[in-house]
C-alpha cells in the first residue's frame, strides 16, 4: 500500500508543477494581450506576431492546465450523480472512466499528433501571414506533448482511485486538506 500511496505523490508532483507551468504561461499570456492592446490602441501599431502569440500562449495554457484539472478534480463528469455516490463507487467510475474512455483518447491522439508535429517540422511550417510567427511545429507538438501528459493525469487519478478502495484512510486524509 505504500508503494501505492508513493506513486500517487509521484504523480500527483507532475500534476502541480503542470499546474504551475500553465499558470505562468496564463500571466505571460496576460502581459502579452494587454501590451498588444495598448500598443493598437494607444500608439495605432499591430504586431501580427504578437496577435499569433496570443493563440498559441492559449493553447499552452489550456493544454497543458487541463492535465492539472484531472489531477486536482476539476474536469468536467457529471457531479449531479456522481457527487451523492460513496467514495468507492467515485472510485470504480473513474478506475473505469479513465481505462475505457480517458487513456485510450489520449493515447490515440497522442499517437496521431506525434505525426502531425513531425510533418510540421519536416515542411518548415510557419505563419501563412507576414510577420507572422515561425516555427508552428513547436506549438503542434504540444498538442501530443499534453494529450501525453493527461494520460500521465490518469494514471495518477486511477492510482488514487486505487488508495481510496484499498487504503482509505489515506484517501480520507487527502479529501480533507
Amino acid at each position: 500500500m505504500k508503494s501505492l500511496i508513493t506513486l500517487e505523490r509521484f504523480f500527483n508532483r507532475i500534476g502541480d508543477v503542470l499546474g504551475w507551468f500553465a499558470s505562468i504561461l496564463f500571466l505571460l499570456l496576460l502581459v502579452n494581450v494587454v501590451y498588444d492592446v495598448v500598443m493598437r490602441y494607444v500608439f495605432n501599431d499591430v504586431s501580427i506576431a504578437l496577435q499569433e502569440m496570443e493563440w498559441h500562449l492559449f493553447s499552452a495554457v489550456f493544454l497543458l492546465g487541463v492535465p492539472y484539472a484531472i489531477r486536482s478534480a476539476g474536469h468536467v463528469r457529471v457531479d449531479v450523480f456522481y457527487e451523492r455516490l460513496s467514495r468507492k463507487s467515485q472510485a470504480i467510475i473513474d478506475i473505469l472512466g479513465t481505462l475505457f474512455f480517458l487513456l485510450p483518447f489520449c493515447l490515440l491522439v497522442t499517437w496521431y499528433g506525434i505525426d502531425f508535429a513531425k510533418e510540421s517540422y519536416a515542411l518548415g511550417e510557419t505563419s501563412g501571414d507576414p510577420g507572422g510567427l515561425g516555427y508552428r511545429w513547436i506549438i503542434k507538438a504540444m498538442i501530443p506533448l499534453s494529450f501525453g501528459l493527461m494520460a500521465i493525469s490518469g494514471l495518477g487519478l486511477v492510482v488514487h482511485s486505487l488508495n481510496t478502495l484499498f487504503n482509505p484512510q489515506h484517501a480520507a486524509l487527502k479529501q480533507d486538506q
